[in-house]
């Protein structure tokens, strides 16, 4: 991604941060991605250009990091970033997180982060216990209509 787009931040200087709950069509499954950070494993998210609307940039963080293609359904709404200040750093600053629940329409062989994640379509209970460290992504898991 081009260095000289700039992305998106808040009223208060928080990175504002969008991402997707993506659902298999029957919602029972979620797909998620290997954290390229930490390890483990998150929902796919990045910052918003300025150029695009988040849900643009929910969409195509979901094809950049999961190699999917994303129908939105549903709004999960803001959720604010629950990490205390001692976790925070200069390379992840307060964020202020948007989800959308979307479904799954396509899976693709190849995409941009296949050399850096993988990928795995998981059930609500193996969801729940990998995101437990990821208040934030728990959240939008929890506000999401897959089946529990």
């Amino acid at each position: 991604r081009p260095a000289n787009l700039v992305l998106g931040y808040g009223s208060q200087g928080e990175r504002l941060v969008a991402g997707v709950v993506p659902l298999s069509a029957d919602k029972t499954k979620v797909l998620l991605i290997q954290s390229v950070r930490r390890g483990g494993w998150v929902l796919p998210k990045g910052g918003w250009e300025l150029d695009e609307t988040a849900q643009a940039a929910a969409c195509r963080e979901a094809w950049e990091e999961a190699g999917i293609i994303c129908r939105v359904e549903k709004d999960l709404g803001k959720i604010p970033d629950a990490r205390p200040a001692s976790q925070l750093t200069q390379n992840a600053p307060k964020a202020s997180y948007q989800f959308w629940e979307c479904t799954v329409v396509e899976e693709k062989a190849q995409w941009p982060e296949m050399h850096k994640r993988a990928r795995q379509w998981v059930s609500y209970a193996q969801a729940a216990q990998a995101l437990t460290t990821r208040p934030e992504l728990l959240e939008a898991l929890k506000r999401s209509s897959m089946k529990r």
